[in-house]
């Protein structure tokens, strides 16, 4: 009887696993024209249909991510060292529990220039090797501007890269961790007594474009977001920490980015795109999708495209210099600090430390013994 039981039991297990991964949606999923067509078959005329549907895919984020319910917020104090004072701004390095034992690891960046209060901009970033995310030029040049710009900037880094290598980055549940990890990062920023918390903002490129739209569809305190190069009708996302889990489809319902971006509305939203990936369509497909959703609201002037066809998929100074801009306006930053005599933006003032100097975890500051190790125990915990 216990065998028949364990074998009914594994043969759940294999078949739960088999639907799950049959209800994946990765990759170049759709076809370029299966994905117009989706947008098209899901045009909506009404905000009441669009509230209707946007309650579907919200649902399904949190259900194929497991997150129904978030866990506990952890009480631990965030480590915070090393403050390096720059021309304008300050970096220091951070990490904080997004649960009991996993570590968010990153920089923030403050102005020095007092005032009551700051906005504040979160900064995912993408996938990529020598070095990763955080430490990159574009990125670290975005994080300092913004910052000279007159706004308190966190940016950290994607699980098992950087700092944050308690366990692969391609990790079965690295799209639930991730998004933990984004919501605790939020947490972060609005414990800190100068953000004003009605301007609170989220960009990111690639991978990092992904999670500034899942972020922003799953919680209303982020006010404008910028996702760079990612949002498609018929790619969702080359990684498990994008695409690993049934956000997408569950059955007969199915959604993809465009939609799930959508879910901004109706806040602020700019949408950069090029023409060497999977964003070349934007201007006639997704652009025109989200608008119309905004239209339902009569605030389409709040959702805006920079495309940028002779370009590629990064976040290099032209795509930075348009979030710049949106952001600016949207979260009255001042861009005249950042611009030169001919009212060009000049980066010039934003420096790029070494990986040495961004590092929280080192000889003088180790990772807390609590930390969870391995691949196999930070499943657990999930």
């Amino acid at each position: 009887m216990r065998l028949f039981l364990i074998l009914i039991l594994a043969a759940f297990a294999v078949n739960n696993v088999c639907a799950q991964t049959a209800e994946l949606c990765q990759g170049k999923y759709f076809t370029e024209a299966e994905g117009k067509a989706f947008l098209e078959n899901h045009t909506v005329t009404s905000k009441p249909a669009w509230e209707a549907r946007a309650a579907q895919i919200r649902n399904q984020i949190k259900k194929g991510m497991g997150l129904e319910t978030l866990p506990a917020r952890p009480v631990s104090k965030p480590i915070i060292h090393s403050k390096r004072i720059m021309d304008g701004y300050s970096i220091e390095n951070v990490a904080f529990e997004s649960i009991p034992g996993v570590y968010v690891t990153g920089n923030l960046y403050r102005p020095l220039q007092k005032q009551k209060s700051y906005p504040a901009v979160l900064c995912p970033h993408g996938h990529g090797e020598n070095p990763h995310g955080r430490f990159r030029e574009q990125t670290q040049k975005r994080c300092a501007t913004l910052a000279r710009m007159g706004a308190v900037v966190f940016v950290w880094d994607m699980v098992g890269q950087g700092d944050a290598r308690q366990c692969e980055h391609k990790m079965p549940k690295a799209l639930k961790l991730q998004t933990i990890n984004a919501i605790r990062a939020l947490d972060f920023v609005s414990s800190l007594p100068e953000v004003d918390k009605q301007r609170i903002a989220v960009t990111g490129e690639s991978g990092g474009g992904t999670q500034t739209f899942l972020l922003t569809a799953l919680d209303d305190r982020i006010k404008v977001s910028v996702p760079c190069v990612m949002v498609s009708a018929y790619f969702f996302g080359g990684c498990v920490c994008e695409s690993g889990l049934p956000i997408h489809k569950n059955g007969n319902f199915q959604t993809n980015n465009v939609e799930i971006a959508a879910l901004a509305v109706p806040r602020p939203m700019l949408l950069i795109s090029d023409g060497d990936d999977w964003t070349k369509n934007t201007p006639e497909v997704e652009f025109p999708h989200i608008k119309n959703i905004y239209g339902l609201y009569g605030k389409s002037e709040l959702v805006e495209n920079v495309h940028l066809p002779d370009e590629k998929h990064d976040y290099g100074p032209s795509k930075r210099n348009a979030m710049y801009v949106f952001m600016a306006k949207q979260l009255n930053l001042d861009i005249k600090k950042i611009s030169d005599a001919n009212g060009q933006v000049d980066e010039a003032g934003s420096k790029v430390l070494t990986q040495a100097d961004l590092e929280v975890f080192n000889a003088a500051h180790p990772r807390p013994s609590n930390a969870v190790m391995g691949d196999d125990k930070i499943m657990g915990l999930l």
